[in-house]
């Protein structure tokens, strides 16, 4: 069974891939390419006289009409690895907790796995665009957003674990579940390092833009992994006719 659920997790996690690579690609490329003209232009303002600055589309050692094609390699790519972990997951916790349905579990699964790993983080410390960032601090914010995505992982653990021991209806449940979530997140969001390094005069609008592109694929991409996983698990389980 396991092994079944692996294959279809694998399947949707590809398609979602691509369906948010496709997001992407309308959403967020121009958003891109808006940033790295801007980042370059302030790279040629900053470079003496005769020196070149760092150019995305001549110099990069990949370049931008490569990126573009390989959007939809990373986004399928990520999306098998998702889908997988998804699967392996939704097994777990099938005819343990949430919706006993396939569909509406999968959908719940999907919902929480991106509150989590997505929305989680992001409110911290949002998605930024080229030229908003030092270079020499991408280490130590990698490393913070990596522990807010595991804040949101062990917040929904302690949640679920929350939910199980509570008696009482489901608005009880809900609500401890609720709180048990939102106490370690609120306080990882206040005692965790503040990161603003978005330079004076970047366009608001265009890094609104972007951030709100970069969640929209991942909206995207966890939606398309929930519907598809659901409908693959819930076609599956249905009886297959016997020949009289």
């Amino acid at each position: 069974m396991i092994r079944a659920l692996l294959v279809r997790g694998l399947l949707a996690g590809l398609l979602a891939g691509l369906v948010a690579g496709g997001f992407a690609f309308l959403f967020g490329e121009p958003r891109l390419e808006q940033a790295i003209a801007l980042e370059e232009g302030h790279s040629h303002d900053r470079s003496p006289a005769g020196e070149q600055g760092h150019e995305h589309g001549e110099e990069a050692v990949v370049g931008r009409p490569l990126q573009k094609a390989g959007l939809f390699l990373a986004t399928g790519l990520y999306g098998v690895a998702a889908g997988g972990i998804f699967a392996l997951v939704y097994a777990g916790l099938r005819n343990r907790v949430g919706p006993r349905s396939d569909g509406g579990l999968a959908l719940a699964a999907a919902g929480t796995g991106f509150v989590a790993t997505v929305l989680v983080p992001f409110v911290k410390y949002p998605a930024n665009p080229p030229a908003v960032g030092d270079p020499g601090t991408i280490t130590g914010r990698t490393l913070l957003y990596v522990v807010m995505v595991l804040v949101g992982l062990a917040a929904t653990a302690v949640a679920v674990a929350t939910a199980r021991r509570v008696t009482g209806g489901p608005w009880a449940r809900w609500s401890a579940a609720v709180a048990a979530f939102l106490v370690p997140v609120v306080a990882a969001w206040v005692l965790l390092p503040a990161v603003d390094e978005v330079p004076e005069g970047f366009p608001a609008t265009l890094l609104w833009e972007f951030r709100l592109a970069s969640l929209g694929t991942q909206l995207v991409f966890w939606t398309a992994l929930g519907v598809l996983f659901g409908l693959l698990a819930e076609r599956a389980a249905r009886p297959s006719a016997v020949p009289a």
